[in-house]
C-alpha cells in the first residue's frame, strides 16, 4: 500500500498551532474529506498540539513538536509527538472519570476536554508516553473521491 507522508516540526509555542491547522486542512481537503470531517480533524489535532505546547516542556525550555501526516488510500493518520515530559495516561483518564455523549462539558476536569475531544472526533487514538508523548490519531475517509483521483486509485489497486 502506497503512503504519502508529510512531516513538520514546529517550536513548542502557541503561535504555531494555526500553522498546523492550515496544513492539515490542505491535506484533508486534497484527500477528499468533507467540511465536517476536516473541522473534526482540526479540532482533535489542535488539542493534541496544544497539550504538547502547554505540558511537554518546562517554562523557558526550548522544545519542538513533530507532526506527521500519513495519507493512506482510506484514512489519514496524524502523529503529534514531543520529547518533553511524559505523563501517566491511565492516571489522566482515571482522573477524568467516565465520560460519554451525555457528560456535561462543565463537569470535566481541566485537560479532560482535550482527551475527550480527540477520542470522540477521531476513529482511533493511541497515546505512547515513553521518552516524551506521542499521540497517534486516525480518521477514515468514508466518502468516495471524485474527479481525477479515480484513475490513480484504479492504478494503485493493480500494483
Amino acid at each position: 500500500m502506497k503512503v504519502d507522508y508529510i512531516e513538520m516540526r514546529i517550536p513548542s509555542k502557541p503561535d504555531f498551532v494555526g500553522v498546523v491547522r492550515l496544513t492539515l486542512s490542505g491535506i484533508a481537503s486534497r484527500m477528499g474529506y468533507s467540511y465536517e470531517d476536516i473541522e473534526d480533524l482540526k479540532i482533535a489535532t489542535s488539542e493534541a498540539v496544544t497539550n504538547a505546547v502547554n505540558h511537554a516542556y518546562n517554562e523557558g525550555e526550548d522544545g519542538e513538536i513533530t507532526i506527521g501526516f500519513g495519507m493512506y488510500e482510506d484514512h489519514l493518520q496524524i502523529n503529534v509527538s514531543d520529547s518533553g515530559k511524559s505523563f501517566n495516561v491511565d492516571k489522566a483518564k482515571e482522573e477524568l472519570g467516565p465520560y460519554n455523549s451525555s457528560t456535561s462539558l462543565e463537569v470535566m476536569n481541566e485537560g479532560g476536554l482535550g482527551l475527550y475531544l480527540m477520542d470522540t472526533l477521531m476513529d482511533d487514538v493511541k497515546i505512547n508516553n515513553h521518552a516524551g508523548v506521542s499521540v497517534l490519531m486516525k480518521k477514515y475517509l468514508y466518502r468516495e473521491r471524485v474527479g481525477s483521483d479515480e484513475e490513480s486509485i484504479a492504478t494503485n489497486h493493480t500494483e
